[in-house]
């Protein structure tokens, strides 16, 4: 097993619920459950074409998944014979594995060379297996972000405080109206006119998100036949990111 770096808050129990959170919705055709393994278990070629992505937060992390038959999962996900990326197949466990670190944005999912990230001291690796077959091996590396040098907490007005320096910086804003997991399958099967369904009850406030981090709520409002957002509610800095 790899050796957490003493710095680092990263516990082998965060570690191993982010398996289990992937292992849930790895679109496999048996279960697999995540057994605490070694960067050396994982063959250096799949550690090299793995899917990796980052996760930016309250907890920060890189993740990494090394899989022994990746066709498999893209023809499973994918019957009709579509073009379907493995990065994007397995977007939802990323999501689902970085999500219990708390509020966050998970960056690009894609295919890289993830043998660095294997090998950190500060990564913690996982065989996932089914009746002792290894189908693969993930990574991951969790640290936190909202630490001074000195691994001390940052105070309210030190938040603010930094968020001051950027204030001329341009930003992506997003108002969400709600969420809901779908199949590849039936992404494929969309035609217009389909209707989906949405995780929010009709009149429920919409989301506030700048660059994908909630900090607000407010309602849906027509102006001069364009669509806007009233606020109703500005999270507090400190709120938004818990």
């Amino acid at each position: 097993m790899n050796n957490l770096a003493p710095s680092l808050t990263t516990s082998l129990s965060e570690a191993t619920a982010s398996a289990e959170a992937l292992t849930r919705l790895l679109p496999t055709t048996v279960a697999l459950s995540p057994v605490l393994s070694s960067a050396a278990d994982a063959p250096l070629a799949l550690q090299r074409s793995s899917v990796v992505a980052s996760y930016v937060g309250e907890f920060s992390a890189d993740v990494a998944l090394a899989l022994v038959e990746p066709d498999s999962l893209v023809s499973a996900a994918s019957p009709t014979g579509a073009a379907v990326a493995l990065a994007d197949i397995l977007r939802p466990s990323f999501e689902a594995a970085t999500g219990i670190l708390g509020t966050g944005v998970l960056g690009d999912t894609r295919a890289d060379d993830a043998s660095a990230l294997f090998a950190d001291a500060a990564t913690v690796v996982f065989a996932l297996s089914n009746a002792g077959v290894v189908a693969g091996w993930y990574a991951i590396r969790i640290r936190t972000s909202n630490v001074v040098a000195g691994g001390r907490p940052l105070g309210n007005d030190e938040i603010v405080g930094k968020l001051g320096r950027i204030n001329n910086v341009e930003m992506s804003l997003t108002v969400e109206i709600g969420r809901t997991r779908i199949s590849v399958r039936d992404v494929l099967g969309l035609e217009p006119g389909a209707v989906i369904e949405l995780d929010r009850s009709a009149g429920a406030p919409a989301d506030v998100l700048l660059n994908g981090r909630l900090i607000a709520h407010g309602e849906i409002v027509v102006i001069d036949q364009d669509y806007a957002v009233r606020i109703t509610k500005i999270l507090d800095v400190i709120e938004s990111l818990s």
